[in-house]
Parts: C-alpha cells; sequence; structure tokens
C-alpha cells in the first residue's frame, strides 16, 4: 500500500513538472488516500498486537 502512495506521488510530482495539472492533481488525491489508509491500517495492527500479546509459547 506504501509502494503505490509512493508510486502516485512520483507520477504527480513528474506530471508537475511537466504542466499536467489535472494529471498531477488527480495523481496526488490518489497518493494522500493510498497512504492514509496504509496509515490507519498499520495503527489498528499496532493497537491489535498490544491487545492480543505474544500469546502461549508451544
Amino acid at each position: 500500500m506504501l509502494g503505490w502512495a509512493l508510486t502516485f506521488l512520483v507520477v504527480a510530482l513528474i506530471a508537475g513538472v511537466l504542466g499536467f495539472t489535472t494529471i498531477a492533481g488527480a495523481a496526488i488525491g490518489i497518493a494522500k488516500i493510498a497512504f492514509y489508509v496504509f496509515l490507519v491500517l498499520f495503527v489498528v495492527s499496532l493497537i491489535m498486537n498490544f491487545v492480543r500479546g505474544r500469546g502461549a509459547n508451544l
């Protein structure tokens, strides 16, 4: 997921340099959404890890 966010960020930067403002705006929007989804999933996985603990050693 983070890879997709970085990919869209690079596409947005290249499009912005070349002057394609609508493509750059769309790529930036997608990159933001992908980044926030990744961030939320990361925080949820951290919380779940602390709630569950290490578990039993078999």
